[in-house]
């Protein structure tokens, strides 16, 4: 077998992202994943909704992000060859369209000072070629905050998470040292409570922890919070 022939017939993974409109009843979740699998189509994500509005209104819509190899042609054929399937397209995949995301949580007025410097560093990010989104939501009370904090650990690219307030403490705490097992770290603005004793990393200026967290998120920037890790800015 020549080089090029040999180099073809290897099985390269290749992620695709698959948008599927489909009739919205029991059983199509089954027959796309029965159609997936058929093709050696390894599902890493999916996420299902139903339209309110449009052309489409009351259907299904699917979002897949799976890995074959020798490309996702097959795949969309045999979809569309199934009755209960209106529309197939293939995408972009949000890690290469949004990218990772840096959260923050936290009180209004702290909140607004973080996305400034985590918006203005991303921007700069971005400019060059990267993407780093970031998602905000201001929360009050520990019950929400620390729902919300647990919830990270499960929200897609979700890289990093700054908490900005001026109390944090008791379940959130321990939901901050969930989220961290999971392998995101934690920013805390200095404040009351013991929150800032769980994160990774306390700054002092809103900011600059915006600044920090889009910094340790990038591939380019040479910041990483593990070398600075338990120290106070």
């Amino acid at each position: 077998m020549e080089e090029s022939e040999h180099l073809h017939a290897l099985d390269i993974l290749e992620l695709h992202a698959v948008s599927i409109i489909a009739e919205n009843q029991p059983g199509v979740l089954r027959d796309i994943a029965a159609i997936m699998a058929a093709n050696g189509a390894n599902v890493v994500t999916v996420q299902q909704s139903i339209l309110h509005s449009g052309d489409h209104a009351g259907r299904a819509l699917f979002y897949f992000e799976v890995e074959c190899a020798g490309g996702i042609g097959k795949v969309i054929a045999d979809l569309l060859a199934v009755p209960t399937m209106h529309q197939v397209t293939t995408l972009d995949t949000f890690s290469k369209i949004f990218g990772s995301r840096v959260i923050i949580f936290g009180g209004g007025a702290q909140v607004a000072q973080v996305a400034l410097g985590a918006v203005n560093e991303a921007d700069r990010h971005n400019i060059r070629g990267e993407r780093i989104s970031v998602d905000t939501i201001p929360l009050v009370g520990e019950k929400n905050l620390a729902e919300a904090v647990e919830a990270v650990a499960r929200l897609p690219r979700a890289s990093i998470l700054v908490l900005a307030g001026s109390l944090m403490g008791g379940t959130i705490s321990t939901a901050v040292d969930r989220v961290r097992a999971a392998g995101i770290p934690v920013i805390a603005l200095k404040m009351a409570g013991s929150v800032p004793k769980h994160a990774d990393l306390v700054v002092t200026d809103p900011i600059q922890a915006g600044v920090f967290a889009v910094m340790h998120v990038s591939k380019r920037a040479v910041f990483n919070i593990a070398r600075v890790r338990g120290q106070e800015f």
